[in-house]
């Protein structure tokens, strides 16, 4: 139990850090997604280092890992890049909404490649998020070409976010968690750069920068390796269903910063997508001992 709620804390911890990455994202807006992904990750792994090599934490990989450690970080930095693009085709509120399918697919991909069997009364759940998903993306009033976009883009992002989960909860006994996230976003980096080459340039504002390194530092830094801590000690499911709550950090920083006021759609779709969520991940014997209590 106490492993159990080292992981929730770790978890609840990093979403509050990583739900300051939607607002500053727009913030960032005049940069490209690519830009703001390679940016963000090379922050991060930089900031990761220094704390490395400050508790003396031997980073040498070797050569037998590097294959998957190159897949981890093309995934991660797709995940990113994909992410940042919905934020700015697409509202908070869709493109959050959409990427915290995660859970779902995470559900579903641990099935097959952890060997973990999903309950059918699971399946109810999942059709339940597809239903709130059609609501919010479907039915919007100012849906547009572009918000379609955005919200693919959020989908795919939400598939890669998955795959990064099971990722992290895969390797959670083979490395340290510092020398794990360097190489991950370090590599997540180098995969951003080809996104970020064509309007790549250092000639920034120090408003950019700042943003940048803010990016770097907290959803990043402290946000998504907090996350990957968690994931050690949880199912990447339920860390995964925590960090779904960027979506209420990000609507309410995007209302009081930026005055992005979220549709009645987006409300209703995203509260059907919840209900769909516990469906999926609460599990009957906590419905019995809480009857029998």
């Amino acid at each position: 139990m106490k492993t159990y709620r080292r992981g929730i804390i770790l978890t609840c911890i990093g979403t509050l850090f990583v739900s300051t990455s939607p607002v500053l994202t727009r913030i960032a807006k005049d940069l490209s997604s690519g830009q703001i992904a390679f940016f963000r990750l090379l922050f991060g792994s930089g900031f990761i280092y220094l704390i490395s090599r400050y508790f003396k934490i031997d980073m040498t990989l070797k050569r037998r890992d590097i294959p998957k450690f190159i897949l981890y970080g093309l995934i991660t930095s797709l995940h990113f890049i994909l992410y940042n693009g919905s934020i700015n085709h697409t509202t908070f509120a869709h493109a959050l909404c959409l990427v915290y399918t995660a859970p779902i697919m995470t559900t579903i991909i641990s099935a097959y490649y952890l060997k973990e069997q999903i309950p059918k009364y699971k399946y109810i759940g999942i059709f339940i998020v597809i239903f709130g998903i059609v609501i919010l993306a479907g039915f919007e009033p100012n849906l547009t070409r572009r918000m379609v976009l955005g919200d693919v883009m959020a989908v795919m992002s939400a598939f890669c976010l998955a795959l990064y989960s099971i990722a992290g909860r895969r390797e959670k006994d083979n490395y340290h968690l510092l020398k794990y996230v360097f190489w991950v976003y370090l590599l997540a980096a180098l995969f951003s750069l080809p996104f970020a080459a064509k309007e790549l340039t250092f000639s920034l504002s120090v408003k950019q920068w700042a943003v940048l390194i803010l990016l770097g530092l907290l959803p990043t830094t402290i946000g998504h390796t907090l996350y990957n801590a968690g994931i050690r000690y949880i199912h990447p499911t339920y860390a995964n269903l925590i960090i779904t709550q960027e979506i209420t950090g990000g609507i309410i920083l995007g209302y009081l910063m930026l005055g992005e006021i979220p549709s009645t759609n987006s409300i209703i779709g995203a509260i059907i997508m919840f209900i769909g969520l516990f469906a999926v991940l609460i599990e009957k014997n906590s419905i019995t001992k809480s009857a029998i209590g």
